[in-house]
């Protein structure tokens, strides 16, 4: 190099790299607060809706100053609001952002046709969920109106215990990540009659799904709602997903999930394994 010559800087390392089919080492470009802000974001799911700064050191193990740091920058972009009492929760931008990352996703935009037939057809809810840890999160909704549970929408989070897309993406995992997804907290009070009360009932549950290849949930979620659900295949034919129909219990028995409905949802399934894996 000719001392008119600028060394490369890391960006045209990394397309260097990329041109030649070399693997960049990302660690390189890893930016620690950046990182830390993030943690502190994922912190708030379905089940934690704020937090004390305080908790939030205790559970990142971030030091409590650079924790009053961080959170008074994420406050100050808006990613973070504080309550009344002192605590946080997220803000309209991580709102925001979560409803444009669904909007966006391939599976959602994919299966946004089959789910519409299937609700038409049915004339029932339809929704499309994936499993996080031990809940399920929900990524499209076309809600019937008599259901029980008008507070699910698009970004919620439920027991994957109690839900019939949690239970059959819980049956398909392998045991050793089963029994550390399962918690004391995954069987939490405050469901349906029929929830199950251990992971002994809930294991009974998910060898009858792996031999049927779906999951039915008769009002363990919450009282006077039923549900059947089958699995969206990814490419390597595993589980990507769930979809599945939601019944009023006072007009369904639990006979019609069986039926009709299930051969419906099986065919829209598999419209939807078909349409990710030619994508």
């Amino acid at each position: 190099m000719t001392p008119g010559d600028a060394a490369p800087s890391g960006d045209a390392r990394a397309d260097a790299s990329a041109g030649t089919g070399a693997e960049p080492d990302r660690s390189r470009y890893h930016i620690a607060a950046l990182a830390k802000g993030l943690q502190v974001l994922s912190l708030f799911d379905g089940a934690t809706l704020s937090l004390r700064t305080s908790d939030i050191a205790a559970l990142t193990g971030i030091p409590m100053p650079t924790a009053f740091r961080i959170v008074c920058t994420l406050e100050d972009l808006g990613y973070l609001e504080r309550r009344h009492d002192g605590t946080v929760q997220p803000g309209v931008k991580v709102l925001t952002l979560g409803s444009a990352a669904m909007r966006g996703s391939g599976l959602v935009q994919l299966s946004d046709r089959p789910l519409r037939l299937l609700a038409d057809a049915t004339g029932e809810t339809v929704n499309l969920g994936v499993l996080v840890e031990d809940r399920v999160l929900y990524l499209a909704r076309l809600r019937n109106a008599d259901l029980v549970t008008a507070n699910v929408h698009v970004g919620s989070t439920l027991p994957a215990t109690y839900t019939s897309m949690g239970k059959l993406l819980l049956a398909h995992l392998p045991p050793d990540e089963l029994d550390r997804r399962l918690t004391d907290a995954s069987f939490a009070p405050g469901a349906g009659p029929n929830a199950v009360p251990d992971r002994a009932a809930l294991h009974a549950q998910l060898e009858e799904i792996r031999r049927d290849g779906y999951a039915v949930q008769d009002q363990e979620l919450a009282q006077g709602l039923r549900s059947v659900s089958v699995p969206v295949l990814g490419p390597d034919g595993a589980p990507a997903a769930a979809v599945n129909v939601a019944v009023s219990a006072l007009r369904r028995p639990l006979a019609d999930l069986h039926g009709e409905i299930l051969d419906r949802l099986r065919a829209t399934a598999a419209d939807i394994t078909t349409r990710l894996r030619t994508r």
